[in-house]
């Protein structure tokens, strides 16, 4: 155990700098996406319709309610059977790793900006909307021009720290045989026995990008941060 190799690490390098590049690609894809999806599901859920505020309600408790590995599995595993059912497929819809595992986040990861961008929304003061409507602006308009800025201003620092905790739930998806950065660790540490060095990298790795991301947070905090 303590007789370390570190040499693997720089040996395996091409394979983890894969690993890392997928690992980053997937985080901003699903926090775009994520944030998006998020944002329209926040404004859902302050709808004065009831049948669309409770159905993105709904949508947000279930998400929030199961273990993001149970939704991997079932976007990996049962998606291509329920496609199958609803196309009369001979076969299950092939879908693949990858492409669940973007599907799996993006989902995922709107339930959570969708609270976060619900918070904003209503921190901004409701006489700001009826200045809009005074200037001629309607509901869709007020939100894009005057409400949903400001909220975002608000809510900066919460959605990167939501986007930090996606950058490591992210590892998860190397259950499903994806070479993101814990992936090719596993790989390379199996391949040449060396399970201890390259857990211990990927720990350290993930260690110091947290903290400085974190670190970047309160900044971005301290810049947007309005005194009142």
């Amino acid at each position: 155990m303590f007789d370390f190799d570190y040499a693997v690490i720089t040996d395996s390098w091409p394979l983890l700098l894969i690993g890392i590049q997928y690992t980053l690609q997937l985080t901003v894809i699903a926090t775009i996406g994520g944030v998006v999806l998020g944002t329209l599901l926040a404004m859902a859920r302050l709808s004065n319709n009831k049948v669309l505020s409770m159905t993105a309600a709904g949508y947000v408790n279930v998400m929030r309610s199961v273990p993001l590995l149970l939704v991997i599995f079932w976007f990996y595993f049962l998606l291509p059977l329920g496609l199958q059912w609803v196309t009369g497929s001979e076969w299950p819809m092939a879908i693949g790793a990858d492409r669940s595992a973007y599907i799996t986040f993006i989902l995922f990861e709107a339930a959570y900006f969708c609270e976060i961008m619900r918070a904003g929304i209503q921190s901004v003061p409701r006489g700001q909307v009826n200045a809009g409507y005074a200037l001629g602006l309607n509901y869709g308009q007020s939100m894009r021009l005057i409400v949903l800025p400001q909220a975002w201003r608000n809510v900066l620092p919460l959605l990167l720290t939501q986007t930090i905790i996606l950058f490591q739930d992210v590892s998860l998806v190397s259950l499903l045989n994806v070479t993101d950065f814990v992936g090719a660790a596993v790989k390379i540490a199996q391949r040449d026995s060396r399970v201890v060095e390259m857990y211990l990298f990927i720990a350290v790795v993930y260690f110091f990008m947290s903290l400085g991301l974190s670190l970047i947070v309160k900044q971005i905090h301290k810049r947007t941060a309005i005194i009142r």
